[in-house]
């Protein structure tokens, strides 16, 4: 079983400075309405975390199938329920590709199985929010 760990240390008010185990750092933050946000919500982070294991499930499944792709850009959306503990009830990732040739049914596929094999992030978030993806392809 892999395990991972993260450590933050409070900085001031609600800004939190977190150190992943593999030593990366993110800021962290909540509006008060005194002062600027220093660091992304802990909100905002779980529709990072979908972006990034979304992305990186879905280049992979596609490198795999050879094809070329010049960039890449999700868009996530999320809609959060009125009462506490106010989780995520609609997210929707927007799919942008470009690149040569690119096959509208591996991307598609790609997506799919992104949704239901790999991306673990996708796997628990969708226990309480309706997950939808949509894509355009560029050259």
């Amino acid at each position: 079983m892999q395990e991972m760990y993260v450590t933050a240390r409070l900085q001031e008010g609600m800004h939190f400075n977190v150190t992943t185990g593999s030593g990366h750092s993110i800021e962290l933050d909540m509006l008060d309405g005194q002062k600027q946000a220093m660091g992304a919500s802990p909100m905002e982070m779980l529709l990072v975390a979908l972006a990034g294991c979304t992305g990186i499930s879905v280049l992979s499944i596609l490198y795999k199938r050879h094809m070329r792709i010049t960039g890449y850009t999700l868009r996530v959306h999320g809609k959060r329920a009125e009462q506490h503990p106010k989780v995520y009830t609609e997210i929707a990732v927007e799919h942008e590709l470009h690149g040569e040739n690119l096959s509208v049914e591996w991307v598609e596929r790609a997506i799919e199985l992104s949704e239901t094999r790999y991306c673990g992030v996708e796997a628990m978030l969708s226990k309480t929010a309706r997950i939808t993806h949509t894509h355009t392809i560029n050259p």
